[in-house]
């Protein structure tokens, strides 16, 4: 008897081989086989031969394979796998390009059902399908519409993804479906009933029926475009029980005693001599809401999220003071060693006055360094630590830690956050980020933290004037930098790389490819191929030292040029920045390590060269470097004529604005969602059928309905609730529970 717990193993049609596979797609038992949803749907209700199908028309056609085999094609290495079909004395040609697998699988004798495009043939005459998607059916079609219910013609048929390199096939997956849902007589509901009648949901049972075998008179686009009620049902389900999970774990947050912070007229007046400049509107309205967090008895988990050049430092600042003024210590962790030592930098700065004790713990520190500032974050005299990921290894201690800020969250794992806040006795938590995140990502990444905005910039900012020049027009942007840097203002000049590199082209989109300093790398270790030839198929990338050498000697000799990337020594890289802050550095040549932190006012010009090949998000990143004063700034995007559309698109969302949250929107829509955002990197569960791009509007209806349950309801259904999520909902998508 088939249960939904039933192992996949003992269901009939799959064995031990295919249980594997499908263990490693994580389907173990029988309901985890149903949620494996179909990507499409073929209609094969109107199926046609060869003699109905017309040139330009998409169709569905079954027919005998009568001939099948390769094709040499003249003067070429390409070769195709020909299959000649037929169907009442007519035929058709199918082709595959440099399929010779095909050979074993496709022969004389079988039954096709083909989907694809049809053309007219210009080689052999008659119609043709090139590449189309194809299946065997178990036996001639005639038979098999008058054998009772068939799965592969008459309907619409789902097809799934094959799995195992094949051995799985679709119409293995339809057959092994269709066998549970004959054997079970239904399944019970996890939906609370209140919940399943405020939104208009059909029922689970009769959802996966119909998600795998649409019923009579479905509309195939419905299907196609995820719009069907068994998808709206499906969906509406996974985005529940996610944002069910995240409101369980905001509860329980709540419920956990934490640090109630005090906010009395001596701690005010500290946060006043900090400001170096009056704070704007968004500003005190998220300071607002983190005292009022920090103020309450259990810990703070908040998301503050603005635009670049919005202010959150000032914002964390002064949240870091409430926490060492009630006695307690704070760390700041960042991603990379040159934001942790402009972090360093500032703060000293800022809170010049005596009585805190502010360190820098990186990975590059020495041995001897590292055991002297642990020392001292373990017996409670460093009071703010400053640091990278080195900040999260084993032996770091704090006798007292109050307050954890993480700057730049989206560069770290959910467990690294975890351990981080493990440090201390319940801290609190304030996350920041200069990345805007799409609204519908940040009710699922950050599902478990009460989120602040900061959309407004302090006042005096210009729009920063951004343009794209064709890479052989560089010397416009050279004449630029020449202007401002002579009126007195500073310029960044920024390289995909730091060195050459002989590697195959790899295209480059935000969080990829990168070392841990944040440099974007290309292919593995760079080496410097100066003075030789490259290779045909080289990407010919410009590197931040060569480039450096040439802009020093023979463009810009009358400046003063430095030189910031992710190898430099953690002294050289502290020692250039102060340089540039300063104005000694006139401009700073690097790589994407200058990409977040960086804070100089004076800087009024950023050139990316090959901006083509750097990501949405961070060349808004590059970007947000300059405009922070009150000089106009420039950002300039030195591109080549080889552009992807892709990149093209990019760039033209980058000159359309400067609102960093538009352009998330765009980067989302552009990239979707999988890439947009490392899900497993963000703690965000791999999502099997709902997508955060195209179900915005059933996603904030399961948002809505999930925390309104969750807060009132305390009865049976709760309880049923959570069993079935921490049993099954879980274990199905791995959540990892961190925050």
């Amino acid at each position: 008897m088939i249960t939904l717990s039933t192992q996949v193993r003992y269901i009939r049609g799959v064995g031990e081989d295919r249980a594997r596979i499908l263990e490693n797609k994580g389907i173990f038992t029988a309901e985890d086989l149903l949620y494996y949803i179909p990507f499409r749907y073929e209609d094969r209700t109107r199926v046609c031969g060869p003699a109905e199908v017309r040139a330009g028309a998409t169709a569905t056609v079954i027919a005998e394979v009568i001939r099948a085999a390769m094709l040499p094609v003249r003067r070429s290495r390409l070769r195709i796998f020909r299959a000649v079909v037929e169907r009442d004395g007519h035929r058709m040609n199918c082709k595959w390009f440099n399929a010779a697998y095909l050979q074993r699988i496709i022969r004389p004798g079988q039954y096709l059902a083909l989907y694809g495009k049809v053309e007219e043939d210009p080689y052999e005459g008659g119609f043709q399908m090139v590449q189309p998607q194809y299946e065997i059916l178990p036996g001639d079609p005639e038979e098999l519409s008058s054998g009772g219910e068939c799965l592969e013609i008459g309907r619409i048929v789902p097809i799934y993804e094959a799995a195992g390199n094949g051995r799985l096939t679709s119409r293995i997956f339809r057959r092994v479906i269709h066998y549970v849902l004959e054997s079970l007589s239904g399944m019970e509901d996890p939906l609370p009933l209140d919940v399943a009648g405020k939104y208009p949901l059909i029922s689970r049972w009769e959802a996966i029926r119909n998600i795998h075998f649409p019923t009579p008179g479905t509309r195939l686009s419905e299907l196609a475009e995820f719009r069907s009620a068994a998808h709206r049902r499906l969906i509406f389900e996974e985005f529940f029980f996610l944002e069910a999970r995240m409101a369980l774990k905001r509860k329980r947050i709540r419920e956990v005693p934490g640090i109630a912070f005090q906010t009395n007229p001596r701690i005010r007046e500290c946060l006043k001599k900090v400001l170096p400049f009056h704070p704007t509107a968004a500003q005190k309205k998220a300071l607002a809401e983190i005292v009022e967090d920090m103020r309450a008895p259990h810990p703070m988990h908040r998301l503050l999220q603005g635009d670049v050049g919005s202010g959150k430092t000032i914002v964390a600042l002064q949240a870091a003071i409430i926490a060492m003024e009630n006695g307690c210590q704070v760390v700041v962790m960042v991603p990379t060693e040159v934001l942790a030592a402009q972090h360093f930098l500032n703060f000293r700065r800022l809170l010049a006055r005596p009585g805190y004790n502010i360190v820098l713990l990186s990975g590059s520190a020495s041995s001897r360094e590292k055991k002297g500032l642990k020392r001292l974050l373990r017996e409670g005299a460093a009071h703010l630590a400053i640091g990278t990921h080195a900040l999260v290894e084993e032996d770091v201690e704090f006798q007292n830690l109050g307050l954890v800020i993480i700057d730049e969250q989206h560069r770290f794992g959910v467990l690294q956050r975890l351990r981080l806040m493990q440090k201390g006795l319940m801290p609190d938590t304030l996350v920041m980020t200069a990345t805007p995140i799409p609204r519908t990502l940040a009710l699922t990444m950050y599902g478990d933290l009460d989120v602040a905005m900061m959309t407004e910039l302090p006042a005096g900012r210009r729009p920063i004037l951004t343009r794209q020049i064709p890479a052989e027009e560089a010397s416009k942007a050279y004449e630029l930098v020449r202007s401002e840097v002579a009126s007195g203002a500073q310029a960044f000049i920024v390289y995909p790389l730091i060195e050459e590199t002989t590697r195959p082209e790899k295209a480059l989109t935000a969080n990829q490819n990168r070392d841990p300093q944040g440099e974007i790398r290309i292919g593995g270790p760079e080496k410097a191929v100066s003075g030789r030839k490259k290779k045909a198929g080289v990407v010919d990338l410009k590197s931040a030292l060569q480039m450096y050498e040439l802009l020093s000697r023979e463009i810009f000799p009358e400046f003063r040029l430095g030189l910031l990337h992710g190898r430099l020594p953690a002294e050289e890289k502290e020692r250039t920045m102060e340089a540039f802050q300063a104005g000694e550095i006139q401009i700073l040549v690097g790589t994407t390590v200058i990409e977040v932190g960086v804070d100089v006012p004076n800087a009024t010009v950023m050139v990316v060269e090959q901006a083509e090949r750097f990501g949405l998000a961070q060349l808004h990143q590059l970007r947000g470097r300059v405009g922070r004063g009150r000089r106009q700034s420039h950002c300039l995007l030195l591109v080549s004529q080889q552009q992807t559309e892709a990149a093209q698109q990019r760039l033209a969302a980058l000159e359309s604005t400067n609102d960093g949250f538009a352009i998330a929107e765009m980067d989302l829509r552009l990239r979707g969602p999988g890439e947009y955002l490392g899900t497993r990197q963000a703690g965000l569960p791999a999502l099997r059928i709902a997508n955060l791009l195209r179900d915005q509007e059933i996603l904030e209806w399961a948002q809505r309905l999930a925390n309104h349950f969750i807060e009132h309801e305390k009865g049976k259904e709760l309880d049923r609730l959570m069993s079935y999520i921490q049993g099954t909902w879980d274990r199905r998508y791995g959540l990892v529970n961190a925050g």
